[in-house]
């Protein structure tokens, strides 16, 4: 399985909804909540080239964007391949 960071604030319909796709794939994933951790709010951006909306979505390292691209990714059929990678070879 994929490692995969997502940046969040508790109040963030997008980020609920990102996060309930992943855990519909059975995905697990690292919460970074930037309202209770905002020293990570920086990293944040540095990583998602300058994107200061959430939620900012990486998947093994590579940035893929916030909800309406992660949901685009599932609509391509492109998220399963990103989430297992081992399975895709």
């Amino acid at each position: 399985m994929a490692k995969i960071e997502i940046y969040t604030q508790p109040w963030c319909g997008y980020c609920h909804r990102a996060k309930r796709l992943l855990e519909s794939k059975g995905a697990e994933f690292e919460e970074i909540d930037i309202m209770t951790n905002p020293d990570r709010t920086p990293e944040m951006i540095r990583r998602a080239g300058g994107r200061r909306t959430v939620p900012q979505i990486f998947i093994d390292g590579q940035h893929v964007g916030g909800c309406d691209e992660l949901y685009g990714l599932e609509a391509a059929g492109e998220l399963d391949p990103l989430l297992r990678p081992e399975a895709a070879q």
